[in-house]
């Protein structure tokens, strides 16, 4: 295994068991709006200082792009971090949130690690390695049409301006498939993708520690990612559309009629 995933497990156990703890007294802690339906919590911060502690007893010259606490630090190598992606689940009881780490080197994902402390599921992936969920090695799902597939999405609830394009999307995809889910946690979702539980997944508008980590595990269980029209810019965009060949290709052609010329680019 390589140091830095090494150190980004133990980053993320340390959060995910600070985020167990905390479950004792959800009810008191102090919740503040960010943005439009954008909520944090004390936890978020408590559990993000405690991966960036982590993080820096073994890499003290290492950036950090974090969800609470932005930018720190100039460096060739950067430390993306969701302490808690799902907090409107953590805060209502709803059993499905992890903490999130990706580590980029010169601009380009190389490890990452998605960790759901209720089920103790680790989720890694390093470039050129594999993925794997604990000690399995994972895979995407081999199905090859989108009808009888389990998908997810997420909706853009902080870019209403989008919604309606979404909807079409969602018209457009239904119809096709077995189900569609909403979870709440998009990291989960893609992990749960690499992992062979979800057949594809497309949400608008994720930011970058939201899909930075589950985007290296998709890709190295197998799958392709791609941005709405096909390119790689989902980083930058954050529309996001992941599958196996077959079935990434598939969502795809099925929403690009129903997007807004805002976001095909």
């Amino acid at each position: 295994m390589h140091p830095m995933l090494n150190i980004a497990i133990r980053a993320a156990r340390n959060a995910g068991n600070l985020i167990i703890r905390s479950l004792q007294h959800v009810e008191h802690l102090e919740v503040t709006t960010k943005g439009r339906n954008d909520f944090v919590s004390d936890v978020d911060r408590l559990a993000e200082q405690e991966i960036i502690n982590t993080i820096h007893k073994s890499y003290p010259e290492h950036a950090i792009l974090a969800e609470e606490s932005g930018t720190q630090g100039s460096n060739d190598v950067v430390w993306v971090i969701d302490p808690l992606d799902g907090t409107k689940n953590f805060l209502h009881g709803f059993p499905h949130y992890c903490v999130s780490i990706a580590i980029m080197v010169k601009g380009k994902i190389e490890h990452g690690v998605i960790y759901d402390p209720l089920r103790d599921e680790l989720f890694t992936a390093s470039r050129g390695a594999g993925a794997k969920l604990n000690d399995r090695r994972l895979r995407v799902t081999k199905r090859k049409e989108l009808e009888g597939g389990l998908l997810a999405t997420g909706f853009p609830f902080k870019y209403p301006q989008y919604f309606a394009a979404y909807l079409e999307t969602f018209k457009a995809v239904f119809p096709q498939v077995a189900d569609i889910r909403r979870t709440g946690s998009a990291a989960l979702d893609l992990a749960y993708v690499a992992a062979g539980r979800l057949d594809g997944y497309w949400e608008i508008g994720l930011e970058k520690w939201d899909l930075a980590a589950g985007v290296l595990l998709i890709e190295e269980a197998g799958g392709v990612v791609s941005d709405f029209t096909g390119g790689d810019d989902h980083f930058n965009s954050g529309n996001l559309v992941v599958g196996n060949l077959q079935i990434q290709q598939q969502i795809l052609d099925s929403i690009a009629p129903h997007l807004t010329d805002e976001l095909k680019k």
